[in-house]
């Protein structure tokens, strides 16, 4: 390997090939590799007799560096929202009382919410008996009868 070297502006192209695969990719991995990657191309333009061992290393220590400070921030920085249970549809009718839509027989049944059927598990219990949803197993409600 003799009289191979990186040049300084081969980090920018690598820089730029991990902003790429960042834009095609999610998780913002890509982003901090893309900014060793011009960093190191920096040094290098500064101090172009550096070798390509060298260089290979400080482009390896500056991304494990730049992903580990950001992995760290973003423990750090948790948002804290007003709707919590945005996104966790099911987990949002906890606690709220509904009429059997479907009879539960053999302990299992469905209810109506809003515009959509859901299975429910309990009690057996005619149709039209308000129950209260208790918990939630994946798709399927935990009720009880509110009498």
């Amino acid at each position: 390997m003799d009289g191979w070297a990186f040049v300084f502006w081969y980090w920018w192209v690598l820089a730029l090939v991990f902003l790429v695969i960042e834009m095609l990719v999610s998780g913002f991995f890509f982003l901090w590799m893309a900014a060793a990657g011009l960093v190191t191309g920096c040094l290098i333009w500064a101090i172009p007799s550096t070798g390509m061992e060298t260089q290979v290393l400080l482009f390896s220590v500056l991304s494990i560096a730049a992903i580990l400070i950001w992995k760290f921030a973003v423990k750090k920085s948790v948002i804290k929202s007003d709707r919590p249970l945005l996104n966790k549809r099911g987990a949002q009718y906890v606690g709220r009382v509904f009429n059997l839509h479907e009879a539960i027989e053999n302990g299992q049944g469905k209810i109506k919410v809003d515009d959509s059927i859901w299975k429910v598990h309990g009690e057996d219990c005619a149709v039209n008996t308000k129950v209260k949803v208790i918990a939630i197993r994946g798709t399927v409600f935990d009720v009880q009868r509110v009498e």
